[in-house]
């Protein structure tokens, strides 16, 4: 049985879409009463958190280690990992510095992770890089790193873990597009074009897997008040922005739900968030 739904709720002037693509592959059962609650913990789970060290991966990281799961760390910098893992209690053997726009370096990280953890339950991916220019001003190298770091990093990155993955039939991979992933603005040319590439790429993926109860989740975020809009020539009204915070509990949210079902999409943006 197939169910399209969707729903919308405004909360603290956010706003939030949830889309749900849901294929029941159990028989029904009984109506479930207050007593039982039917999101998973993530107490134990082995995440795999690319982009750690950005404002989402950190609150995200934060959030998921708070609350039990096992998390292996990985970003480009050392230095912010290791400060990362040792506010969060993460020690050494559990997070590494990896480039994952090299296939070599996303070998290592494969290698070291299974060294950590049995097994990988959730891959979130929230690495990647926004050059914001007029198209007239972005050079080959802009548009070539927007690829790189967006869509091959990703590529590389499901590429080398989806096996195990299908190894057991089941478990969740989860990526941010962003908004402009789903719907496109005037200077976002490359951005954009690694963005909707990203979502093509996944979704083609996950018909490769799906009569296994392998997960994909597309998280299409708004405007985020992290370091990202510090380097971007755009003016824009961060205090109107979704917190990092808001976006870990989104990432956290998904991380519970039941394998009877997948969160295909969630829409998380701000509900008064405008360029100036």
């Amino acid at each position: 049985m197939k169910r399209q739904d969707a729903s919308q709720k405004v909360d603290e002037g956010k706003q939030v879409q949830h889309h749900f693509a849901w294929e029941n592959k159990q028989k029904p059962g009984p109506i479930v009463g207050s007593e039982t609650c039917l999101m998973e913990t993530i107490k134990g789970k082995n995440i795999l958190i690319a982009g750690a060290t950005g404002g989402i991966g950190k609150a995200t990281a934060r959030l998921l280690a708070a609350g039990g799961a096992q998390v292996f760390l990985t970003g480009r910098t050392a230095a912010k990992l290791a400060a990362l893992a040792g506010e969060i209690g993460v020690d050494e053997a559990h997070w590494m510095a990896a480039d994952l726009t090299s296939a070599a370096e996303v070998d290592k990280l494969f290698q070291r992770f299974n060294e950590a953890h049995p097994v990988i339950d959730v891959l979130i991916n929230l690495s990647g890089i926004g050059i914001i220019k007029p198209t007239e001003q972005l050079t080959e190298m802009d548009f070539m790193q927007s690829v790189q770091l967006n869509l091959l990093a990703s590529f590389l990155l499901v590429q080398k873990f989806l096996p195990s993955f299908k190894e057991r039939k089941k478990g969740l991979i989860i990526h941010v597009p962003g908004i402009l992933g789903k719907v496109p603005m005037a200077g976002a040319a490359a951005y954009s074009a690694s963005k909707y590439g990203l979502v093509g790429m996944l979704q083609s993926i996950r018909e490769e897997v799906k009569r296994t109860d392998i997960r994909f989740t597309n998280i299409f975020l708004g405007g985020v008040d992290t370091g990202f809009w510090d380097r971007i020539d755009l003016r824009v009204q961060r205090d109107k922005m979704v917190r990092a915070e808001e976006a870990a509990k989104a990432i956290w949210f998904l991380c519970q739900q039941p394998e009877s079902g997948v969160v295909s999409e969630l829409v998380l943006q701000p509900f008064n968030h405008q360029a100036i």
